[in-house]
């Protein structure tokens, strides 16, 4: 099946082009979960929340019991450790989010621009991850994805059973000629080659390929982070309108 949804829920320029006006912030999640079965949590990177923050997110979406968080993962283990000495952080940022009980879905590592690669240590932060939980990789540097490094970084992440970002849009947009790696596929939608928003094509061409990744009996995340002036609102909708009986429905 393919979970739709955008990247965070509250953003002030959504009002009135999505949420009603003066909604309050607090009944924000509640009222997208009617619209969307997932969202992707971004705040974590910025600052982990407790598990008793995590849990009050599980609490405003009671009415919508097959909803489903990605959790980002923090800035500190990512950017500030560039995955060095990772077990406590790995700990603290699990503990928390596991506040979401059956709600919490894959956690996202994203890592940082200008960060070369570093196939040891992408490798030992692999390998003291919990497989409990689903987890995929995004990668800003090309380096990773050159040649000569790709293979061996498919390897670790297909081992472990985690997934390959594939970013459409963005500073590094993954190649589409790369495989599929991972169990289940989770993509990130930065902006279409043409502006914020994706044209119609672009959204009919990745509706197809969402379906074939489905089709293959894989799980399928999607996520629209081009949130100015709601265009990740209208393309998840638009995807979820092209994918069809394959999309999640809200719960």
């Amino acid at each position: 099946m393919i979970w739709i949804g955008t990247s965070g829920w509250v953003y002030p320029h959504w009002m009135e082009r999505f949420y009603p006006k003066k909604l309050p912030e607090r009944e924000q999640l509640a009222y997208y979960a009617r619209y969307f079965p997932t969202v992707e949590f971004n705040r974590s990177f910025y600052q982990l929340p407790t598990r008793e923050q995590f849990a009050n997110l599980y609490q405003q979406t009671r009415e919508h019991p097959g909803f489903r968080f990605a959790v980002k993962g923090s800035r500190y283990l990512t950017h500030m450790k560039k995955l060095h000495d990772p077990a406590e952080g790995i700990s603290r940022l699990v503990t928390a989010a596991e506040g979401l009980q059956e709600r919490l879905g894959p956690f996202l590592y994203q890592l940082p621009p200008h960060w070369h690669v570093n196939l040891e240590r992408l490798a030992n932060f692999v390998q003291q991850l919990p497989r409990t939980h689903q987890a995929a990789f995004e990668f800003r540097d090309p380096t990773w994805l050159q040649p000569e490094h790709f293979p061996r970084l498919a390897q670790i992440l297909q081992d472990a059973g985690f997934a390959l970002v594939l970013s459409v849009g963005g500073p590094l947009p993954t190649p589409l000629d790369l495989p599929a790696i991972g169990p289940f596929t989770y993509v990130r939608f930065h902006h279409g080659a043409h502006g914020i928003g994706l044209t119609e094509e672009e959204l009919t061409f990745w509706a197809q390929r969402l379906k074939d990744e489905a089709n293959k009996e894989r799980d399928v995340y999607a996520y629209f982070n081009n949130d100015i002036d709601a265009y990740a609102i209208h393309n998840a909708l638009r995807l979820r309108e092209l994918v069809g009986s394959q999309a999640v429905p809200p719960s």
